[in-house]
């Protein structure tokens, strides 16, 4: 595959030593074993000097990573077929403070503090596969304020000081001038979700779901149900008063590598954000929806969506795409080398990154087709003649 993705991918680049170059980074990823360091790399895919030019090529170089993004992103539509984006966040723990982006933070999702880098990826999602297309490095005032570390890791002056939530929505945003179809958007992080943050998709044409706290407040706006005119209220104990509307939906649990299909009970309400502004036409409506793994109990998921005519049962396996990309990122992603970039420069942080999303579409698109052919061969049938299944 390789060789199918590597003349879009480095298209871009403008000289032949480049390209040779990013096809060497590229198989050093998928070939060498334990940690992607360019060390690493340049032991299984070259000689001497390997090592030196390929760390020009990814830290002092001046190519671009977005042109080579924007067709990753094209590869990845045709291969996945992706039913929604999703925004993951992807903490980086490391000791010291030379590389970009280094410092200690809380990190929500694992509920404890990290030294470390914090990022967040695009990825594209099918039931089958996930793919990262495009990401975005958090970077505190401590880095953006200080001119001695700036230029040292070498920051673009366009690079700002953006919140979490803003850093996760222009990791999607981006994507818009890619000549990609706009899919919805999937935020699992219940943490950085924020008005601002919702109202920037829908300005910008995105249909958008986030989960949210059970505390977090919205008003109902349906006059119809409980709670009408009240004002805020937590989204828990709005979803506890239409407990009576639930019913069964079915959806493909990824979460363990072989495909299962489960049940939830669900139920949605119509709602108008906190602090949503009045206009001729009133506020604009999202749909609430709960999700209760047991029966009996509190709701164990509460998603806000602008996607208010979709059914609740496509809602559910949008949202439930987040497995597949948990466990993509878990099982191909880290073997491709996400999380390996050691040096201390922001580009190079960005030009790695783009290459290991490369290779883990590789890794990924070569596991799928080993599926579909052992699953053909298993029933004497032509893999090409078969429904694609869905692949762990």
């Amino acid at each position: 595959m390789v060789s199918e993705l590597g003349p879009a991918l480095f298209a871009s680049l403008r000289r032949s030593d480049q390209r040779a170059r990013g096809e060497q980074y590229l198989r050093g990823l998928l070939s060498a074993e334990g940690r992607k360091s360019i060390r690493n790399l340049a032991g299984v895919v070259g000689g001497v000097g390997t090592e030196q030019s390929l760390h020009h090529f990814i830290s002092e170089s001046t190519w671009d990573w977005s042109p080579m993004r924007a067709a990753l992103a094209q590869y990845v539509e045709r291969m996945v077929r992706p039913k929604a984006w999703v925004i993951q966040s992807m903490p980086i723990q490391k000791a010291g403070e030379r590389s970009v982006g280094i410092d200690r933070r809380f990190v929500p999702e694992l509920g404890h503090s990290v030294h470390g880098q914090h990022s967040f990826g695009l990825w594209m999602a099918s039931e089958a596969m996930s793919a990262p297309v495009n990401w975005s490095l958090s970077l505190s005032s401590s880095w953006l304020q200080d001119e001695d570390k700036r230029r040292q890791a070498n920051i673009p002056d366009w690079v700002e000081e953006k919140s979490p939530g803003e850093s996760a929505a222009a990791a999607a945003l981006e994507v818009l001038d890619w000549d990609v179809e706009t899919r919805p958007v999937v935020i699992p992080s219940r943490d950085f979700v924020s008005s601002a943050m919702l109202s920037r998709f829908h300005a910008a044409g995105v249909p958008v779901i986030a989960r949210l706290r059970p505390m977090d407040q919205l008003r109902v706006a349906d006059t119809a149900m409980p709670g009408y005119g009240a004002g805020p209220i937590p989204v828990a104990d709005m979803l506890q008063h239409i407990r009576g509307l639930r019913r069964p939906v079915e959806w493909l649990d990824a979460a363990t590598g072989t495909p299962v299909v489960r049940n939830s009970l669900v139920a949605g309400i119509l709602v108008e954000l906190p602090q949503a502004r009045r206009s001729a036409s009133g506020p604009q409506q999202w749909l609430l929806m709960g999700e209760w793994t047991n029966p009996s109990g509190p709701p164990s998921d509460f998603w806000l969506t602008d996607l208010t005519s979709t059914s609740l049962d496509g809602l559910t396996r949008m949202a439930k795409l987040t497995h597949r990309t948990a466990l993509d990122s878990a099982a191909t992603g880290e073997q491709a080398g996400l999380r390996d970039f050691a040096g201390r420069s922001f580009q190079g942080w960005h030009r790695h990154l783009t290459l290991a999303s490369a290779a883990h579409t590789v890794a990924i698109g070569a596991g799928h087709a080993a599926f579909r052919n052992r699953a053909a061969a298993s029933s004497g049938t032509p893999s090409g003649n078969r429904q694609q299944p869905q692949a762990g």
